[in-house]
């Protein structure tokens, strides 16, 4: 007989970390001086890989530039990893779960990693609103006729 325990869905959190990191301020010192208020552009990106049975890689990257007219007074990039661990669900449901699940635990992360650093740099935070990943999944999976998960997600934000 077979254990019913061994059948049970498993989705847990094996490690969450920052896996790439940068920033640019190409205009310093005089991107301080600015006194008009900046354009915010944030772009979202997503993927997922298998790195070993039934374990998962997602990695949530988030890029903020903020420019005044032409100038870029910064440009930030943080990707957000996690790994995560999936067994005994059913094939159908993976892509929801990498598409959805993972980037809704990552984002929390990402945005305070994205806030932190904007600081340090010398700039007013910059904080991001929450993301309807699950929305974006959908109508991504819907405009590409029920194909394989999105991989990009990259709505239009600004402040």
């Amino acid at each position: 007989m077979s254990d019913p325990q061994n059948n049970q869905p498993v989705f847990s959190i094996e490690k969450i970390y920052v896996k790439d990191l940068s920033l640019e301020i190409p205009n310093a010192p005089q991107a301080f001086l600015e006194r008009e208020a900046p354009s915010v552009d944030i772009q979202l990106h997503h993927n997922s890989s298998n790195v070993d049975e039934g374990v998962y890689q997602t990695i949530l990257t988030v890029t903020v530039t903020a420019k005044v007219a032409e100038k870029t007074l910064f440009l930030v990039e943080a990707s957000q990893a996690g790994i995560f661990v999936l067994r005994n669900i059913p094939a159908t449901d993976i892509d929801v779960v990498l598409g959805v699940a993972c980037p809704n635990i990552l984002f929390p992360y990402v945005r305070e990693v994205i806030s932190d650093i904007v600081v340090r740099a010398g700039f007013p935070p910059v904080v991001l609103n929450p993301v309807n990943f699950e929305a974006l999944f959908h109508a991504q999976r819907d405009a590409q006729g029920q194909q394989a998960a999105p991989q990009i997600i990259t709505p239009s934000i600004s402040h």
